[in-house]
């Protein structure tokens, strides 16, 4: 199967051979003629399988013919609607949009928030067909009346699964109320639980499914590894593995923004060029550390679970999982970051003693047991310590026991000590009495101003500022 039988213009056809691309993964060969038919499609499939372009190649088909090169903000109708969960994966869909529309008269935009909305507002004024948005910030230009999508054609849920999670579905229903009743719907997940089944009987219409995979499974070219260690030693460990393994580059997954920023501060420590990501971060901050990481001038970005969807990391070698995640679900997304459009990767897991309830509830999710590593020479790492211990030279002792020589210690022999000294009272000083205020010893205490003998009011003190007057 080859992107030319699946019937795509030849403009995009000439976009998709530039980036170097000839066969179309399998979600996209089931998704993409669905799409192309005007059908609704609820899709599912594993993360790093290319469910962007399966939406992507032939949304942009269906507009192809409705594109225009007017500048006239009229000719271009917002007809698209792509809501995702997050700012990164909002980027990475507009990302896509642009790459394989080069050669389309189709102008498109991102809105997320965290940025400031004159430019966003400005996008929008001057005609896009395209959107992509998250829900909360496209509710901000919804109430600010700054969008019109009245006209939407198309309407792409990207992971459904996690805006679930996430509580978006309430906004989520509050903008469908606002597009037009005939419109076609698209749900992308890479899983497929009860819950988007429910939610997908209230949004699509007699929808195609499309399910390359079974739900909650991890790429077979993902490599999985689990390093048992104590909770206190793995900063010590990881920083070991980084170096050892060796691990080039890498996305470290914590739990904790708190726990991101403390790991990332002592891998830099450690002169190991790392930035963190997570929703405390600005989003400037949050783009500029991933374009650094994807230039390859950090070479670990400590992240939290909003790393997890939706960040195409071309050729990621590593995924370290620092602490596991309470929702084994989000294992599978934190490794499929690794591994994608069928390279090869290794997902690496720091797993404690206290962690063994997740790493169940994750091994029964996969339905495969993770193979356990013992790191080499990790241990080495405090020997020179323990044998600098070893070697230092006894002290020279009189016989006595430590419980003696300790008496000793604290009862001073009065043979040692100055004649004058025994027996002798100790005076304790005088201490002097503190004024009562700073204020009282410097202006209240002084005496009166003038020749002696010539009786005369003190001045007003300069606390009270000269609002008083002086006594005649």
């Amino acid at each position: 199967m080859t992107f030319e039988s699946l019937g795509l213009s030849p403009e995009l056809l000439r976009a998709i051979t530039d980036e170097g691309y000839t066969t179309p993964t399998p979600v996209q060969v089931q998704a993409i003629p669905l799409v192309l038919a005007g059908q609704d499609v609820q899709a599912a499939a594993q993360t790093g399988t290319g469910k962007t372009a399966g939406f992507t190649l032939p949304i942009l088909h269906r507009l192809q013919p409705m594109a225009s090169s007017s500048p006239s903000p009229a000719r271009h109708p917002i007809r698209c609607l792509v809501l995702t969960p997050t700012r990164e994966l909002a980027a990475q869909v507009q990302e896509s949009v642009k790459t394989y529309g080069r050669y389309l008269a189709l102008r498109s935009t991102v809105i997320y928030g965290g940025v400031a909305m004159p430019p966003q507002v400005k996008a929008l004024q001057a005609g896009v067909e395209i959107v992509v948005a998250t829900p909360g910030r496209l509710l901000d230009h919804v109430q600010q009346k700054t969008i019109n999508l009245s006209q939407v054609e198309i309407l792409v849920l990207d992971e459904a699964d996690r805006m679930l999670d996430m509580g978006f579905i309430p906004d989520i229903r509050r903008i469908i109320a606002l597009l037009p009743a005939r419109r076609q719907n698209l749900l992308f997940s890479a899983t497929f639980s009860e819950d988007i089944r429910k939610l997908s009987k209230g949004i699509l219409n007699d929808p195609a499914t499309v399910e390359v995979a079974r739900s909650n499974t991890t790429a077979e070219g993902i490599t999985q590894l689990i390093y048992p260690v104590e909770a206190e030693r793995k900063r010590a460990l990881l920083t070991h593995l980084i170096r050892t393994l060796p691990i080039p580059q890498a996305i470290v997954f914590t739990r904790t923004k708190h726990g991101a920023n403390r790991l990332c501060a002592q891998l830099e420590k450690e002169r190991i060029p790392a930035a963190a990501i997570h929703s405390d971060k600005t989003q400037s901050h949050r783009t500029r550390s991933l374009e650094q990481f994807k230039a390859g001038e950090v070479s670990i970005l400590v992240a939290t679970d909003i790393a997890a969807r939706g960040l195409d990391i071309d050729q990621l070698p590593f995924v370290v999982n620092f602490e596991l995640p309470h929702v084994p679900e989000d294992y599978v997304h934190r490794i499929g970051r690794t591994g994608r459009a069928g390279s090869q990767g290794c997902a690496i897991s720091l797993v404690s003693p206290e962690e063994s309830r997740e790493r169940q509830a994750i091994e029964t999710l996969i339905k495969q047991a993770i193979r356990e590593e013992v790191p080499v020479n990790f241990e080495v790492i405090e020997q020179p310590v323990q044998r600098a211990v070893e070697r230092r030279p006894p002290r020279e002792t009189d016989g006595r026991s430590r419980a003696d020589r300790r008496h000793v210690m604290h009862q001073p022999e009065a043979a040692t000590m100055p004649e004058k000294v025994i027996g002798e009272p100790k005076v304790p000083r005088p201490v002097p009495e503190s004024p009562r205020s700073v204020y009282s010893h410097h202006h209240f205490s002084r005496p009166p101003l003038g020749p002696p003998g010539i009786k005369k009011h003190r001045e007003i003190p300069a606390l009270l500022g000269g609002l008083l007057k002086k006594s005649p």
